[in-house]
């Protein structure tokens, strides 16, 4: 009976990829594609390429999965969220001095990676899987901004945002409020247009 390896825990497939299964590598890869739209979004909302942002976010988790040092004592997870939330920052960063790039329309993240972070992450190995300070204040305040946001949305409205963030697909967003994916999709623009508006997210998204 072959074995379903989706059913392993995160530290047994850690312990194939370290011996080379790429098979446990794409499991966990899918496990935690979830955490990937989680750290992609609120930077979505703030006028990014969703696209683009996933696909950053998918290189920093396989970085996480092949780096992560067991002995560390820090859970994969939140091992894997700095990897893919730096690497989201770090691209955005880059593409902020490339006028057209996909990545930088609309977003201004300068105070969010800091020079010297940036120069950090080039020179270290597994600096991009490090939290820095400014990262932290950041997203805090970046919370805090959605979090006082939907005072500006319709009950709806405020009901997609929260689903959204959680990383929930469409067609499961649309499950649960039973309605239509177009829907869904509908809210996600007003609201990205509702939070492009906003004098007080100018720090993260400028039209």
């Amino acid at each position: 009976m072959m074995m379903d390896i989706s059913q392993l825990s995160d530290a047994e497939l850690l312990s194939l990829v370290t011996a080379g299964d790429a098979a446990a590598e794409e499991a966990l890869a899918e496990r935690y594609s979830r955490l990937v739209r989680i750290c992609a979004r609120p930077l979505f909302l703030a006028g990014g390429d969703s696209e683009d942002l996933i696909q950053e976010g998918m290189l920093g988790l396989l970085s996480a999965i092949r780096q992560y040092d067991p002995a560390s004592n820090v859970p994969f997870k939140a091992y894997a969220e700095v990897c893919i939330s730096n690497r989201i920052y770090s691209a955005i960063k880059s593409a902020s001095r490339q006028k057209h790039s996909p990545l930088n329309s609309g977003i201004s993240l300068d105070s969010i990676l800091s020079e010297e972070s940036q120069t950090q992450a080039s020179t270290y190995p597994g600096a991009n899987c490090r939290v820095t300070e400014e990262q932290v204040l950041a997203r805090e305040s970046e919370q805090e901004l959605l979090s006082a946001f939907t005072r500006y949305l319709s009950a709806f409205e405020a009901r997609v945002l929260r689903l959204y963030l959680s990383g929930l697909s469409y067609a499961e967003m649309a499950a649960e409020t039973n309605k239509p994916e177009k829907s869904i999709d509908n809210a996600v623009q007003r609201i990205r247009r509702k939070l492009a508006r906003l004098p007080n997210f100018s720090d993260f998204s400028k039209s």
